[in-house]
């Protein structure tokens, strides 16, 4: 793929900004819908925080070679419930999500140790592209559930056809721009294609057909009006409250954060595998040999850490970043380097938050059915390589994309295993087969 923007490219000041708000808008969703489905005091701001300081941590550990951004991990979602369900304070659950985060970036910390000492050609002969390219896929293909439901969503609980026309206000809009766009207008589609999505919704909440959730406006006033403190908001920090849970933590509950947190790690830990070699290919370079993967994985599980000591979350790379990478073909780190500040910046900023916040799940879904269409299809396109009149490779590549469809998951208490790691785990199976003997 010929990039607009190489990695160490560097974009004017003004075109800057822009890209890295719509890297920004292409996470945002997720990454706060994390803190929303936890609750106990999680907020979105601190989220925001935490995943911009961690991109950070990663980008700094990668050298800027690696153009992704680090956001909420779903994967987590069971670990996180069972830091609060064990904890007999708030104070000691949020001491919990970030002991479970460190002990989760240290299984990162380690596998990158091993790494360094024996190389990634192990990975390439358990991971071919018979394996990795179907796994991208089911990234993408995984999601494809999330992007139909937002699409016909109505935040305020209005029509749901209103909805779709919205979604696909967007999605047209985002497509329009990619395809006939001119300069900056092919460089910024989701930008463009949420503005027009959200007007679109403004004009239907209006004519009555409620859209937009306006409850995040709401929050910006004290007793009717605006003050500095509803405008400028020191989001509510992880270690804040945590640091005030040491004193009731015991030996139970931290083995129950490690249980809950350490085999999840693992699982993760092949996501970031398909990451990365999905992303190589859009960049024209092996990221897992340069920076290494023993730098990817260090960054991960730093950034982990540092997110989860602001916002709570573990951060994972997002697959909507590497596909907004793919769509605008700007890869600059430049771009992400900015887009972490922003979520840092913006988390502060109140009436930013509530802004973001508003977007109608129809239009994110929209921008989401481009995001998530496009991983599929870049797996899809490894798997071109492949050689599928061989019954091994044929086996594999089938295995993992019905396993990874058909949504077969795996739970072993509040640890899962998620319908992707299991595709994986069981396409590394069948490719490691002997070979039939002529």
């Amino acid at each position: 793929m010929d990039l607009i923007y190489n990695v160490q490219d560097k974009p004017k000041f003004r075109e800057l900004i822009v890209f890295a708000f719509q890297q920004l808008l292409a996470i945002m969703a997720a990454t706060i819908a994390v803190p929303a489905i936890i609750g106990n005091g999680m907020t979105a701001s601190a989220a925001l925080f935490g995943a911009g300081a961690g991109t950070i941590a990663y980008l700094l550990i990668t050298q800027f070679k690696s153009p992704v951004f680090l956001g909420s991990s779903f994967a987590f979602i069971g670990s996180m419930f069972a830091a609060f369900a064990g904890a007999t304070s708030m104070q000691l659950g949020f001491l919990g999500l970030i002991i479970g985060a460190v002990s989760a970036g240290l299984v990162y910390v380690i596998i990158a140790l091993v790494v360094k000492k024996v190389g990634v050609e192990w990975i390439n002969k358990i991971m071919p592209a018979a394996v990795i390219g179907p796994t991208v896929a089911i990234i993408g293909l995984s999601l494809a559930g999330n992007a139909i439901g937002d699409l016909t969503t109505a935040d305020a609980g209005g029509s749901s056809y209103a909805a779709l026309v919205c979604g696909l206000v967007t999605l047209f809009t985002v497509i329009g721009c990619s395809i006939y766009g001119k300069k900056m207008a092919k460089l910024i589609p989701f930008v463009i294609g949420i503005g027009a999505g959200y007007i679109v919704s403004l004009i239907f909440t209006a004519c009555g057909v409620k859209i937009i959730d306006f409850t995040p406006f709401h929050n910006l006033l004290t007793n009717g009006k605006v003050t500095f403190s509803t405008f400028f908001n020191i989001p509510q920090f992880t270690f804040i409250e945590g640091f005030k849970g040491f004193k009731e933590m015991n030996l139970s509950y931290l083995g129950t954060i490690i249980v809950a947190y350490v085999p999840v790690a693992f699982v993760v830990f092949a996501e970031h595998i398909a990451d990365h070699k999905n992303l190589s290919s859009i960049i024209g370079k092996d990221l897992l040999k340069e920076p290494g993967l023993n730098r990817t994985l260090l960054g991960d599980g730093v950034g982990n850490m540092v997110s989860a000591f602001f916002g709570g979350c573990v951060d994972t790379t997002y697959g909507e970043s590497v596909g907004c990478v793919a769509i605008t073909r700007n890869a600059s780190v430049y771009t992400i380097l900015v887009a972490a500040f922003l979520a840092i910046v913006i988390s502060f900023i109140s009436p930013f938050v509530a802004v973001l916040d508003s977007i109608p799940a129809c239009v994110m879904g929209g921008v989401c059915m481009t995001l998530y269409g496009f991983i599929a299809v870049s797996g899809l396109k490894m798997i071109q390589k492949v050689d599928l009149e061989d019954n091994k490779n044929l086996f594999t590549v089938s295995v993992i994309l019905i396993a990874g469809i058909g949504g077969l998951a795996i739970n072993f208490g509040s640890v899962t295993i998620t319908s992707v790691a299991c595709a994986l785990i069981l396409g590394i199976i069948v490719n490691a087969l002997p070979k039939k003997k002529d």
